[in-house]
């Protein structure tokens, strides 16, 4: 376990929120100028491969990462305004259990980002 690698895993279990590659690189860059963003993106890719994140995609053109002894939930994002909303996972075991019934497919529900529009959004698109 390299220093560099550390210091990823300390900002991930720090961080309040998801977290993205890029906002891992300025924030180690500030205190340990020599780590590079390559060893940002193989740590982030090594802890996704041993389910100790999360990767989920909130459609801003990145991706985030969660500590996944932090809890699984899932996340649903308006498009009108942005707003992010958690979502239990026990929200999704009738989709997963009712994929597995239908189909055969027993989904991996791990940490999903659904869009769609919030309910502040629906009202004013409907007064309009």
């Amino acid at each position: 376990m390299t220093l560099q690698r550390m210091l990823v895993i300390e900002a991930l279990h720090n961080a309040d929120r998801h977290i993205s590659a890029e906002e891992i690189y300025r924030q180690l860059r500030r205190s340990h100028p020599y780590v590079n963003i390559s060893t940002v993106y193989r740590t982030l890719e090594l802890l996704k491969e041993l389910n100790l994140i999360t990767e989920t995609d909130f459609g801003e053109g990145r991706v985030r990462y969660h500590v996944a002894e932090k809890g699984r939930h899932h996340h649903l994002i308006c498009h009108g305004c942005g707003k992010t909303i958690d979502l239990e996972d026990s929200a999704l075991h009738s989709l997963r259990d009712g994929l597995l019934r239908e189909y055969g497919f027993d989904a991996s529900l791990r940490h999903l980002a659904i869009s769609g529009t919030c309910s502040s959004c629906r009202h004013k698109r409907e007064e309009s």
